[in-house]
This record gives structure tokens, sequence and C-alpha cells, in this order.
């Protein structure tokens, strides 16, 4: 299921909230209303959690993480650090990062299996990446930018990348991934993906300027639908024994 909203009347949610299988971030001091959507659909499932990140509530670019682990740049203040390990369960490694490219959200994509990151990254964080996150690390580049956390979003059942890119680095992109890809927009034909939308294995939030057409690309690629409407044929095909019987 893919959910439109808006952070204080900005379509770009990704910039200000981090989605995963085992938690969500949200940044503070945005309107009640934000925080609830992700609240209302989340709750029962994973915590929702107001961070911010070196006082900055664009959390969703500062740090990158999946259901194993979550990288924090060097910026981030220990009051911050102990909130967010607080805040998430056990399982999740928490592990702060000396980076030049401190916007860690914008230099890595990644899912719970692999992550694309940023030709430049020091070696050194692509090691932490790879065993905190408990990910394969591959360097790459979506539509020529070298910015593969900004121009391409991946949960476990699929990726959607930059409009431009190519047949060829698109069958590349998604052999090295493993899952079916897909070039397309959000938010009325913004190209920046990853800030217009977040998303993991069963929920999509993205900006309200989306469209239907967008939507639908989202919920296919992206395999939101299908745990959905196995549990309501069998709702319906119960009710269908029980009226035949």
């Amino acid at each position: 299921m893919a959910v439109r909203t808006q952070f204080e009347n900005n379509n770009e949610i990704g910039v200000f909230s981090k989605l995963t299988n085992s938690y969500c971030l949200v940044g503070i001091g945005g309107s009640a209303n934000f925080y609830s959507v992700f609240e209302g659909e989340l709750a029962e499932t994973i915590p929702v959690v107001h961070a911010s990140i070196a006082g900055c509530r664009i959390i969703g670019r500062l740090c990158v993480g999946n259901r194993h682990g979550l990288l924090v740049p060097s910026s981030t203040t220990d009051q911050e650090l102990q909130h967010l390990r607080n805040a998430l369960p056990d399982s999740v490694a928490i592990q702060r990062v000396e980076e030049r490219l401190s916007a860690l959200g914008n230099a890595i994509a990644c899912n719970d299996y692999v992550a694309l990151c940023h030709p430049d990254l020091d070696r050194e964080t692509e090691e932490i990446l790879a065993d905190t996150l408990k990910v394969e690390v591959f360097r790459q580049t979506v539509a020529n930018n070298v910015l593969v956390g900004t121009y391409s979003i991946l949960n476990n059942q699929g990726a959607l990348v930059h409009p431009k890119t190519t047949i060829q680095e698109q069958d590349e992109l998604s052999s090295l991934l493993q899952v079916p890809l897909v070039a397309g927009t959000v938010n009325r034909g913004s190209e920046v993906i990853a800030a217009g939308m977040v998303v993991n294995d069963w929920i999509s939030f993205c900006g309200l300027d989306t469209t239907s057409t967008e939507i639908s690309v989202i919920e296919s690629v992206f395999k939101l639908n299908e745990a959905q409407q196995s549990s309501i044929l069998t709702k319906m095909r119960d009710s269908l024994v029980e009226s035949l019987t």
C-alpha cells in the first residue's frame, strides 16, 4: 500500500523520515499530522521514533539504515545517539561514522541484503557499512549521478531509479541487486526519488503530489499489494465457502 502525506506543506518526505522493516525515524518539529500518518500505519508493527541528527530534521538524507542497523554521521551528538539507542529495537546496531560525505542518505541506497554507494566513499566507511548493515556493497552511479541514495530507492522486492537510467544500466543494477528494477518518478515528475518517498517491504509513503500512475508503478515494483491481496482473497474465499455450505 502507498500512502500520500506532507511534511509542513513539503512533499519531499524522504528528506524528513527514514523507514525500514524494523523501525521508522521521523524528523522532530514537524506537524503532529505528519507523525500521526506514520504512527497510524506502523504503530502496531514497528516503533516510530522522533529524532534529529546534528540538530537537523533532515534525517532521511543524513542517515542510512536497514533492519540490521543504522549508520549516522559524525556530527550526531552523544545525546541524539543515546536517544536512538534507547528508542530502537536491541537487534538494531547503531554506528557513528567519520565520513567526508556526511549526508549518508544521499551517498548510499540499501535494502536488507545489498547496498549501492557513492564511488568516492571511504574504504573504511564501506567496511563499516558492510559490517553494521550486513550487506554486500557495490560502488555505482545511477543515470551518471554519483548520489545513488538520492536517485534510487529499494526494498527487498524491487527498486525504483532515476527516469533517465538507460536500459543497460537498469539491467546491470538489477543483476547486482537481484531484484526487479523500474525507472520512474514521484511527486508528479520529480526525479529525486528517495527524497520524495520512503518504502519498506509492506508499505510506502510518498509526497501528496504523487499521481495515481506513479503510485501504481510504486506498488507494483515494490510488490506492496501482494500481502494485502492475499489476505483479502483468503477472506473472500472463506465467506464464499460459508455461503455455499
